[in-house]
């Protein structure tokens, strides 16, 4: 486990914890704006992220919902006490608009009682899934793009 874990629980934490161990977010130039009971939010500039067209790059606008679903995965097992990985085991993303501006990626967490089905089927089989979604924000907060995971934990 990364040095890292013990002050993930924090935006910086957990960002420096997916620099570590997922060098493209890194390379984003990812950062983690927001993490807490409600959601998690990641962005990335424009100008890392950016395609022919001056817009953001569809691989970017996949990757970044993608992460923001890991990571708020991660953090449930982390909060649970949990220490398990997490892989993506189907993803899909519909392109709704283009992004202009900064990549903002938000995942709302899942309802309570979901988390502690998931948490109680890890700690019983060692191995869980769980569907996640988030969306990209556009123009005005609109959903520029809306991306569903699922996503599997195991111990």
């Amino acid at each position: 486990m990364s040095e890292l874990v013990p002050d993930s629980m924090t935006t910086r934490g957990l960002e420096a914890f997916l620099h570590e161990k997922i060098p493209l977010t890194k390379a984003m130039g990812l950062h983690v704006t927001e993490s807490n009971a409600k959601r998690l939010v990641l962005e990335a500039p424009l100008d890392k992220n950016v395609n022919h067209l001056g817009t953001a790059f569809g691989g970017s606008l996949h990757a970044l919902p993608t992460l923001a679903c890991y990571a708020g995965l991660w953090t449930l097992l982390r909060e649970a006490g949990i220490d398990g990985h997490v892989v993506v085991k189907r993803s899909a993303a519909r392109y709704r608009a283009p992004v202009t501006d900064t990549l903002r990626a938000v995942c709302a967490r899942p309802p309570a009682a979901l988390v502690k089905e998931f948490i109680a089927d890890l700690r019983r089989h060692k191995k869980a899934r769980m569907e996640l979604t988030a969306i990209v924000e556009g123009a005005g907060g609109q959903p520029a793009v809306e991306f569903s995971g699922s996503f599997v934990a195991v111990v």
